[in-house]
C-alpha cells in the first residue's frame, strides 16, 4: 500500500531524537542526505541580516545567535521539496543581556517577489517588516515573550501576514533543546518539535522550494546538527 504523507511524517516522528539510521525503512526515511552543517569551519553557507547588531558565529559544532533584536540567518542554498530539515536549538538563559528566552522562528521556501530568481539580491536590514515581501512559510515558536506559538504563510504583501495556525502552547523552556523537524512534501507542510507535531498544514497552493532561515528577536541560542534530507514519497 502506498505511503502517504501522513504516515511518512508519523513514522518520522519516531525518530524525531536521532538522525536517521541507514537501516530503517525505506518507506520510513528520507533518501539522501542533501544538505549539512556541523557549524564547525565558520558561516561560508548562512548570510545574516541582523537589525541592531549582535553576534552570529559558528564554531566547535555550534551555531550561535546573540541578539539585542532581529535577526535572521539565511541557508544560502536554496532547497527544493519533497524534504526534512531538522535541526536542534537551545535558548540559552545565563544572564547575559540577550538572554531573553522567546522567539525560535523559521522562515522556509522563502523567495522575496522583488528578486525571486535571487533571495540575497534584495537587500533586508533584519526587522520584521521587511520580509513582508517574502512568499514563505513562517514559525514563530514561543514567540512575543515566550507567550505565542504560530504558522503563517506569507503572500509578498506589505503589511500582510496571513495567520495559518495558532497555539496556546507549547512554548520554549529555558536551557532545554528543541529538537525541530520540518517536512515539506508538497502541500504537506509540518513543523514538528521533540517528536511533537506543533503545526500541521495542508496548502492547496504550497510554496514546494525556497531558502530556509533561521530568525529570532533579542535573544540567545546555540543551534546544532543542520541536516536536510530529500525523499521521494511513495503515495501517488
Amino acid at each position: 500500500m502506498p505511503t502517504t504523507r501522513r504516515a511518512f511524517a508519523a513514522l518520522a516522528a519516531g525518530a524525531a531524537y536521532a538522525v536517521l539510521s541507514p537501516t530503517a525503512p525505506a518507506h520510513a526515511a528520507p533518501r539522501r542526505l542533501v544538505a549539512r552543517d556541523d557549524f564547525c569551519h565558520g558561516l561560508g553557507q548562512w548570510a545574516t541580516e541582523l537589525q541592531d547588531g549582535g553576534t552570529v558565529t559558528a564554531s566547535r559544532g555550534v551555531l550561535e545567535i546573540d541578539v539585542p533584536s532581529g535577526a535572521t540567518v539565511w541557508f544560502r542554498r536554496r532547497l527544493e521539496g519533497p524534504y526534512l530539515l531538522e535541526y536542534t536549538a537551545t535558548p540559552v538563559s545565563e544572564g547575559g543581556a540577550n538572554d531573553r528566552v522567546s522567539d525560535l522562528n523559521n522562515f522556509w521556501n522563502a523567495t522575496d517577489v522583488r528578486s525571486p530568481g535571487d533571495l540575497f539580491a534584495t537587500p533586508r536590514g533584519g526587522a520584521l517588516d521587511e520580509y513582508d515581501h517574502l512568499t514563505t512559510y513562517y514559525a514563530g515558536y514561543g514567540a512575543n515573550y515566550n507567550t505565542t506559538t504560530r504558522l503563517r504563510r506569507y503572500v509578498g504583501q506589505p503589511g500582510v501576514r496571513p495567520l495559518v495556525l495558532d497555539c496556546t502552547e507549547p512554548l520554549l523552556a529555558a536551557n532545554e533543546p528543541n529538537r525541530v523537524r520540518i517536512v515539506s512534501d508538497g502541500s504537506t507542510v509540518q513543523w514538528w518539535n521533540n517528536g511533537r507535531l506543533v503545526f500541521d498544514h495542508t496548502d492547496p497552493q504550497p510554496y514546494t522550494g525556497g531558502h530556509f532561515a533561521f530568525r529570532t528577536v533579542w535573544s540567545h541560542f546555540r543551534i546544532s546538527g543542520f541536516r536536510v534530507w530529500r525523499f521521494t514519497p511513495k503515495h501517488p
